[in-house]
């Protein structure tokens, strides 16, 4: 082919290179990237565990106990008690007479 000249033979050769190239790029990038999101979860789930049912305070075990029928843990070492979201909320609802007396007790307003 007379027309073909080096300069188009060139640029086409430079084109698919740079198509392969493209390619093998994006599949990297998509195994590093799956294999650091599998790395991270694997590391979340290993502080999952290394932490889980363990006071926060002292580090002791915790167990679930239930306070009035909702469960709570509680150490078994320094015997504090840990609420999820929304359950402390739930105990002072069923006591609600009390709760104004508790909360001024509690910031010191009323010296019992």
């Amino acid at each position: 082919m007379r027309w073909d000249t080096r300069q188009i033979r060139q640029e086409r050769e430079d084109g698919w290179f740079a198509q392969n190239e493209a390619q093998l790029i994006a599949a990297a990038r998509k195994k590093r990237e799956a294999e650091e999101k599998r790395r991270k979860s694997a590391e979340a789930e290993a502080r999952k565990t290394a932490h889980w049912r363990k006071c926060p305070k002292c580090g002791a075990d915790m167990e679930t106990q239930k306070i009035e029928g909702i469960e709570v843990e509680k150490c078994l070492s320094c015997e504090g008690i840990y609420f999820d979201r929304g359950e402390i909320e739930q105990l002072l609802l069923a006591h609600d007479a009390h709760r104004r007396g508790f909360f001024r007790r509690l910031l010191g307003f009323n010296k019992v």
